[in-house]
């Protein structure tokens, strides 16, 4: 169920910093059109960080009934609180998501003790199907391959975004915690290598801008026709290396907006793009076909 090429769902603003819910439909629609194999909804790309609570509910919710089960829903539903968690988790579980995304607890740094204590407290609390996002360089906590596999004997714990950069880790997790394991690359430019290891998807940054390439290269990979796979790599990896260098989610709301899909705007602490990474995003768009 849990395959192929998901975005990371962006959260369009009105020019004033408002949400904007006819703009987050038409993405969602465009997403279906294109042929996104599922999509993710307030992660860090769609600027959970910055949203209130309300928002982040409501952005869930306005996502699930504009889907309308055409593809999966794996809603962002992390807090380095396992209270708020919870809550977060019920919620995305009440409106129909299939799944919620949850983070490894940032700033306060748990144990792996810690970690599986989190866990195991969010599956007692509800029983929505849970997508561990293991991302180190934010959270400050690695979860090890070895507290992954104790986590996936419990029932709701069904796969993992891995955000590592460490590719060895896919085989070392298919070792703990059994090929069946759903592996999903948080990683757009290490998305090849880690299906080839046996992942099955990437929730990508990229696949905002360029939906269709990122699902065509992600169904080649997983036919096994790693050739064509490659051949669109080298088509999207300039893209993927000039969206993020500056934080990711303001070089692909930038690259949205020259395909005319929303306005850049983004929230304080985050700031427009330097003129130069625009140039170099135009540039990596105009490679991959895009403009």
């Amino acid at each position: 169920m849990f395959k192929g090429s998901m975005p990371a769902l962006v959260t369009p603003f009105t020019p004033d910093g408002e949400l904007d819910l006819d703009a987050l439909v038409k993405l969602v629609e465009w997403h279906l059109d294109q042929g996104s194999h599922g999509i993710v909804p307030v992660g860090t790309t769609g600027e959970s960080p910055t949203l209130t609570h309300d928002e982040h509910r409501l952005v869930i919710e306005e996502v699930v009934r504009a889907v309308d089960g055409r593809i999966p829903v794996i809603a962002g539903a992390g807090s380095n609180s396992t209270r708020e968690g919870i809550g977060l988790l019920q919620h995305a579980a009440s409106v129909g998501a299939d799944a919620g995304l949850v983070v490894t607890p940032y700033y306060n740094k748990p144990t792996q003790a810690g970690l599986i204590a989190h866990y195991t407290a969010l599956t007692e609390a509800c029983d929505l199907p849970i997508v561990i996002y293991n991302i180190p360089g934010r959270s400050v906590v690695d979860m090890t391959p070895e507290t992954m596999g104790v986590l996936a004997q419990l029932p709701t714990i069904i796969g993992v975004k891995d955000a590592t950069g460490k590719l060895e880790r896919v085989s070392l997790q298919r070792m703990t915690c059994g090929p069946d394991f759903v592996q999903l690359s948080g990683e757009d430019a290490t998305a090849l290598g880690f299906n080839a290891h046996g992942g099955v998807g990437c929730i990508s940054v990229t696949a905002n801008v360029a939906p269709r390439l990122c699902a065509l290269f992600q169904e080649a990979t997983l036919r096994g026709d790693y050739r064509t796979a490659l051949e669109y790599q080298d088509r999207l990896m300039p893209l993927h290396h000039a969206i993020f260098l500056e934080p990711g989610l303001v070089g692909a709301k930038y690259a949205m907006s020259r395909l005319g899909l929303c306005n850049e705007r983004v929230r304080l602490p985050l700031t427009p793009l330097s003129d130069g990474v625009r140039r170099q995003i135009d540039a990596a768009m105009e490679h991959a076909g895009l403009l």
